[in-house]
């Protein structure tokens, strides 16, 4: 018999697909990653610099409480950016590398012209800017045999910004007292480089051919990302799927909350997104030098400490992708670290591990799943309403996160994080039990397996549950005859 063997996916991977990649993930989503991080090492300088600005201004300094509230405005607005961002994601999506210069230059200035809400302000526009389109770009562009490594290319990029954030703290480079707005504003850069050549790439081809019903230009741009002329299956594919959503028109938010149809592919975008950032994983990146403080690491020590939490977590990310180049979608979910009390010399370093433990299953696990998913599990009518829910979420739980966390720390002291492990094991049930496999689907392909999949909470309560190909399946000794009418 005859056996056809698959190509190897390297060989359908080509320049111009893993540029526009690599491209839109360094300008984008590398920021995103940076700006979670940089406040994190110049908090100390950035507290002094309010309460002198403040002390010059009304004669008095800032008492701790109102000077940590101000701080965790700093730190949590990137997140209001964002969401404000992923709302006008298309007014704003051939403009948001010209919003980075803009905040580049209100964080740079900020020290030399005695701001502090300067500093607000730049973060607050940084935060528009990363409420950007790069994982529905990536999703769209990508053959569907590569879409899981490529949307998972850009949590590398956030592994790294988080990384260069750490590095350019230290005390021997960006570190000192005044450089802060120099580190702030160095998101100018890539955001620089990211205008001068994203033109020089092809728009999404479902986005042409789909939305504008340009088919001329959804083939050229094919035949660049795919690297072969042959590009009529998917071309067809596309056709079908403008086909299926002629009669249709856009949803909007209102809309798809209210389609049953896809209630269950929209709650799981709810869910994922919500639980990835009331996983703590945020307080993390924000916080890490306070959180090493309080666990007992030495002052001087915290800075190198921090880098070397950056590296284990470019690697973790490192394996995530790989392991999605050859197995397929990670549903694995970060188990919260614990800030462990430190009655005991070494639980200092007990709690660092723990910490590390936390970065690596996030960024092996579920670090860049939400944006993939919200991609795959829509059609091109919904998906837009569907990454305004996601987005939107997302980015409140950040923003929620960010502000509060100090208060919760100062409350709850060392068992702070055991509150988000309720939410990690919530999560993890979910995935297990309701969403099934997508990998190497045509859209069309996923919105039928949903709309032929019953969710056990849909089925009467003598129907138990089996595991069945490493998600959650229905059984019913009752049901398992002929004349069953279960899907």
């Amino acid at each position: 018999d005859l056996v056809l063997i698959p190509l190897p996916l390297s060989q359908h991977l080509t320049f111009p697909l893993l540029s526009v990649t690599l491209l839109v993930s360094f300008g984008s989503s590398m920021l995103y990653g940076y700006n979670l991080a940089v406040v994190n090492s110049p908090a100390a300088h950035i507290k002094a610099f309010y309460n002198t600005t403040w002390s010059q201004r009304y004669g008095h300094g800032l008492a701790p409480g109102p000077l940590t509230l101000l701080y965790s405005l700093t730190v949590s607005t990137f997140s209001l950016g964002g969401l404000v961002g992923s709302l006008l994601v298309g007014v704003l999506v051939n403009r948001s590398a010209l919003l980075v210069l803009l905040a580049g230059g209100f964080m740079g200035f900020s020290w030399e012209l005695g701001s502090p809400e300067m500093v607000i302000i730049g973060r607050c526009i940084t935060g528009i800017h990363s409420g950007s389109v790069v994982p529905l770009y990536l999703g769209e562009i990508a053959p569907k045999n590569l879409r899981g490594f490529l949307g998972l290319v850009p949590s590398i990029f956030i592994c790294l910004g988080v990384f260069s954030a750490q590095v350019l703290g230290l005390p021997e480079l960006l570190g000192e007292d005044r450089f802060w707005p120099l580190s702030l504003s160095v998101v100018v850069i890539p955001a620089s480089l990211q205008l001068l050549l994203l033109h020089c790439f092809p728009e999404s081809p479902r986005y042409l051919l789909i939305e504008r019903d340009d088919i001329c230009g959804a083939t050229k741009a094919l035949c660049r990302f795919l690297g072969t002329p042959d590009v009529q299956a998917v071309i067809e594919e596309m056709k079908e799927e403008q086909q299926s959503l002629s009669s249709v028109e856009m949803v909007s938010v209102w809309q798809l909350l209210q389609d049953r149809s896809v209630r269950w592919q929209t709650l799981s975008v709810v869910v994922v997104n919500a639980g990835m950032q009331l996983s703590g994983i945020d307080a993390i990146w924000f916080y890490t030098n306070t959180i090493f403080e309080n666990a007992g690491i030495p002052v001087s020590q915290i800075p190198y400490t921090t880098v070397g939490t950056g590296t284990i977590e470019v690697v973790a990310g490192l394996i995530g992708v790989s392991d999605e180049w050859t197995d397929g979608h990670s549903t694995s979910v970060p188990e919260p670290c614990c800030q462990l009390p430190t009655t005991l010399p070494w639980m200092c370093y007990v709690g660092v591990v723990c910490v590390i433990g936390t970065i690596a299953g996030f960024c092996m696990g579920p670090a860049g799943v939400p944006f993939l998913m919200t991609a795959e599990l829509f059609t091109q009518s919904h998906r837009p309403a569907a990454y305004i829910i996601g987005g939107s979420l997302n980015w409140l739980c950040n923003f929620t996160i960010g502000f509060i966390f100090p208060f919760l720390q100062m409350s709850a002291g060392a068992f702070c994080f055991l509150v988000f492990c309720r939410v990690c094991l919530l999560v993890a049930l979910y995935v297990y039990l309701v969403i099934p496999e997508t990998k190497n689907k045509t859209f069309m392909e996923i919105s039928h397996m949903f709309d032929t999949h019953r969710s056990f909470l849909s089925i009467p309560a003598y129907v138990g549950m089996k595991k069945l190909d490493g998600y959650g399946a229905l059984e019913s000794s009752s049901l398992e005859g002929k004349d069953s009418n279960l899907p």
